[in-house]
């Protein structure tokens, strides 16, 4: 994704998002040296922050004060980024956004602690709003994470994937945890109940669509955008939705079963690339997007017109329409 296309479109927000960006780097100070380093490493490889947009743009439909949403947008990426240090060991991945993971800079069992340290500075920073409801909501999203993460460990190279537990996968790993930044910041905002849970559903439509265009990106884009080799979710074992709907066709079907016999080899990657690239599958995955991406949609038209709705509406569309 084009990250200075999106962020010109919260461009408005960027005092309020300074705001939270100060608050992250305190809160990951530690007495540990190395959990603040480990920490601050993750924190300045930078990020869209489309979690804490979300809690913003969502609280601004209510009473928004920025000393109090702090408190949930701070939260929401702390627990964003403890996923990707975890991801980033169970893949075994040693860059992100062009920068060593943090296992690659120090080992995995400091990106573990690294991780559980994010998820307990999330808790100690959503302790300011008082609103018992809140906590409910971010505990069961960590425990759903978790529950997400633990299923792509055992869904590795499970060629039989069905639909249904690959959109129950993104439901825990993506969709959840976007869907909450929307309802918390509507909380944290006192927005009427009525809105609040259109802006709930929206965040977990517009997840939903969001994950699929990264799986269907991993495949379609080239490896310089994309930072990575294209193709190496499935190389690595990660069987997402359009190898799902294109597994079927001969010259895919022919090629996942070299890679399920273990040949991850450059010409087999390209190949396989080529076949999928072309395949029924990319464009049944495209239109399921679409369906989720058309449901977000419907749920804002419920909501009254405002700058904070417009942006919405320009960010999902932004995400889930991207080409790189």
């Amino acid at each position: 994704m084009d990250k200075l296309k999106l962020k010109a479109l919260y461009a408005d927000l960027k005092p309020e998002l300074d705001i939270v960006e100060t608050e992250l780097a305190q809160v990951v100070l530690s007495d540990s040296a190395l959990l603040t380093d480990a920490a601050l490493h993750l924190l300045q490889a930078g990020g869209k922050r489309i979690r804490p947009v979300f809690v913003l743009l969502s609280a601004k439909f209510g009473d928004f004060t920025i000393e109090r949403i702090k408190h949930v947008a701070v939260p929401v990426e702390l627990i964003h980024m403890a996923s990707l240090v975890h991801d980033d060991v169970i893949d075994d991945a040693d860059t992100r956004r062009g920068r060593p993971t943090v296992k690659a800079e120090w080992n995995n069992r400091m990106a573990m602690y690294a991780g559980d340290f994010l998820f307990s500075k999330a808790i100690a920073s959503l302790s300011h709003i008082d609103n018992s409801y809140a906590h409910e909501l971010l505990s069961d999203t960590m425990v759903e994470l978790c529950l997400g993460e633990i299923e792509q460990v055992e869904d590795k190279r499970s060629y039989d994937l069905s639909v249904k537990d690959y959109l129950k996968r993104i439901r825990r790993k993506t969709a959840l945890l976007i869907s909450v930044s929307c309802e918390l910041g509507a909380l944290a905002a006192s927005v009427p109940d009525k809105q609040r849970v259109h802006l709930r559903n929206f965040g977990y439509y517009v997840g939903m669509s969001f994950q699929i265009v990264d799986d269907i990106l991993d495949i379609v884009s080239t490896d310089e955008s994309l930072g990575k080799p294209a193709g190496s979710d499935l190389l690595l074992g990660n069987i997402t939705l359009p190898v799902v709907l294109a597994r079927e066709e001969p010259g895919v079907c022919r090629l996942i079963e070299k890679v399920r016999l273990g040949d991850t080899s450059e010409s087999t990657r390209k190949e396989l690339l080529q076949e999928l690239r072309s395949s029924e599958g990319l464009a049944k995955a495209k239109r399921i997007s679409n369906l989720y991406l058309e449901k977000a949609m419907e749920e804002l038209k419920s909501l009254p017109k405002s700058s904070a709705k417009r942006s919405l509406q320009n960010i999902a569309l932004f995400m889930s329409k991207r080409k790189f």
